[in-house]
């Protein structure tokens, strides 16, 4: 299916957001989902991410949570951004529901239809806006940072929830994600958990030369937090796993 892509901006957080959009270049309505972005920032992977969606007949919007920013090989200034963002549940909803309007306003979205697909902070940014009750009919979320585990809090979501992490990831270990999965249960929550045998964190980004070009092999040239490695085996299986989700659901 051919697509259209565009950058959409708004305003947002005290920041200019500079978001992707990807749709087909067909009559909607379509099925919407909204990204959200490591917390790295808005790079080639989550907007590759949106187009591949848009050719599968989603409308997709790439958040922008960095005001444009992006923060290779400078894992600290990352943590000053990132951290505060992730103790101010507040300020996570805000940024979220912004870029969620900005998606449900494109024509051709069906607004009984959305869906979101996160990657760590951008995960919880997206599990903050299901917890205060935006209706999405299916969640993934990859290697999540992760709200409080309170069953009351997730017994209004109706929508499936995958969940998905390295059994390597120090950032997001397979006992989190279960301990937060055991609240969706007693919640009643339709939930599932993948669990990729040697992955660690951010195991979908492909190691970059300091000129942003592709690395070859798994370590990464530039320097991240840590516990980050490449794992091309799992990238493929885990963006398997969220078409099946969306697929399944549409």
């Amino acid at each position: 299916m051919m697509i259209i892509t565009r950058e959409v901006t708004y305003d947002v957080d005290g920041l200019n957001m500079i978001a992707h959009l990807a749709q087909p270049d067909s009559p909607g309505p379509w099925p919407a989902v909204l990204i959200g972005h490591d917390g790295v920032g808005l790079e080639e992977y989550q907007k590759q991410r949106a187009d591949d969606l848009a050719a599968q007949g989603y409308l997709a919007l790439a958040m922008d949570y960095h005001g444009g920013e992006v923060f290779f090989n400078r894992p600290d200034a990352m943590l000053d951004r990132v951290m505060p963002l992730l103790a101010d549940v507040e300020r996570m909803q805000a940024i979220g529901r912004a870029a969620l309007d900005v998606l449900l306003a494109q024509p051709g979205v069906d607004p009984n239809r959305i869906a979101a697909l996160g990657y760590g902070a951008g995960g919880q940014i997206v599990l903050e806006l299901a917890k205060v009750g935006i209706a999405f009919r299916a969640i993934a979320v990859v290697h999540p940072a992760f709200p409080d585990a309170k069953t009351e809090d997730w017994t209004d979501v109706t929508g499936t929830l995958l969940m998905c992490t390295g059994s390597e990831d120090p950032l997001c270990t397979p006992q989190q994600v279960l301990t937060f999965g055991h609240a969706l249960q007693e919640a009643g929550v339709d939930w599932r958990v993948n669990i990729y045998g040697g992955a660690e964190h951010a195991f979908w980004a492909r190691p970059r030369n300091p000129d942003g070009s592709p690395a070859e092999g798994t370590n990464h040239t530039m320097v991240t937090v840590p516990g980050v490695s490449y794992h091309p085996k799992h990238t493929t299986r885990v963006w398997r796993a969220v078409l099946d989700l969306f697929g399944e659901t549409f």
